[in-house]
């Protein structure tokens, strides 16, 4: 008897029924997503797809790519309602579904802490993780993890920014965010929402003179023959989160459960040293056509926190989520503290020598 655990997905551009052939007693989860071929998003739903296949247990990933079934507020909806069971998606989209996921917008909330120290807070044992998966349950959806590893998006310019005083009157393209725009006129810059396809034409000619996206994103668009100079502002943590139906989720068999939760775990460890080596050759690729990277040190990071329009702002996000801002802000200081290399012991002084007992008189 066939058993699949999503519902009809209409796919109304084909006319057809998105299902995939069945065999006996098999579980199918049907997950989407709008990641281009061999995007770090699609290598990591065919990871978990080739480890629930090697299990051997009866569930298969019936995975359709690229926007195949939607766009990212199209898969969220449909998961929601159960016509797909898992979507994977970058974390602004989410917003509109979840309100709580608005803490990621918190400019550099991340910038000063390593991969390892993220990955404990969002897809670890922490209060963050479990107030986070709490705001998904609200909204019908089953949080199965975020894929990072402390890489971010970036800032491109045509101006040398050095200092923070260098950011003053730049007019630099944003998303439609009201987080990410308040953010760059807190310090000094002047956002201005721009549609994508306008983009490069508009740094051409000068009607911008910068935008920020992740490293990837600048080399498909081709940013290096328009901007010269890459700074690592690492204001937005580049992070895809991996959710699924919870009604699908909770009736999945315990064997299911745990098939499914080992290969998206192990996948996200796999993806991990990925993540980090596609943001170097992104980077790679766009010095070596020309453009110039400045790096900023935590002090960088430091200044910009101090900002009084920063701080207005993560007030403002932190009461829009719930207080899961400061929730955050504390797990990642005490996940830093936790990954910190113990104090060596002090070495003790060598004892004095004891003087040699007398022998006791006959």
């Amino acid at each position: 008897m066939k058993k699949f655990i999503v519902a009809l997905m209409l796919v109304l551009a084909l006319g057809s029924v998105a299902f995939g052939a069945s065999e006996m007693d098999e579980t199918w989860l049907v997950t989407a997503d709008t990641t281009a071929k061999g995007a770090a998003g699609q290598v990591f739903v065919q990871l978990v797809q080739e480890k629930v296949k090697a299990a051997n247990a009866g569930l298969v990933i019936d995975y359709f790519p690229n926007g195949e079934l939607g766009g990212d507020a199209d898969l969220l909806r449909q998961a929601q309602k159960g016509y797909i069971a898992i979507m994977l998606c970058q974390t602004a989209p989410v917003v509109s579904f979840i309100p709580e996921v608005a803490v990621f917008d918190l400019p550099m909330v991340f910038a000063r802490y390593d991969g390892d120290t993220i990955d404990k807070v969002l897809n670890g044992d922490s209060t963050f993780h479990k107030k986070m998966s709490e705001a998904y349950e609200k909204a019908g959806l089953h949080l199965l993890g975020f894929m990072q590893n402390a890489t971010y998006r970036l800032a491109t310019a045509n101006k040398d920014l050095q200092t923070l005083s260098d950011f003053k009157g730049l007019q630099i393209r944003t998303m439609e965010n009201k987080n990410h725009m308040d953010f760059w006129t807190a310090i000094g810059a002047e956002p201005t929402p721009l549609a994508w396809a306008e983009l490069y034409i508009s740094l051409q000619q000068g009607t911008v003179n910068a935008q920020e996206n992740a490293a990837d994103t600048c080399v498909g668009a081709h940013f290096e023959e328009v901007q010269n100079y890459l700074a690592c502002t690492n204001h937005i943590l580049y992070c895809n989160q991996i959710c699924m139906n919870k009604k699908l989720y909770d009736a999945l068999s315990a064997e299911h459960k745990a098939v499914l939760d080992k290969a998206i775990s192990e996948s996200l460890a796999e993806m991990r040293p990925k993540l980090e080596e596609i943001d170097k050759s992104n980077k790679s690729i766009l010095i070596k056509g020309g453009m110039k990277m400045i790096e900023y040190d935590n002090s960088f990071f430091s200044d910009v926190l101090d900002i009084q329009g920063v701080k207005d702002l993560y007030k403002r996000i932190d009461t829009a989520t719930n207080g899961l801002g400061n929730i955050l802000v504390d797990s990642l200081a005490a996940a830093a503290r936790q990954s910190a290399p113990a104090e060596p012991a002090p070495v003790p002084a060598p004892a004095a020598e004891e003087a040699p007992v007398p022998a006791s008189a006959e």
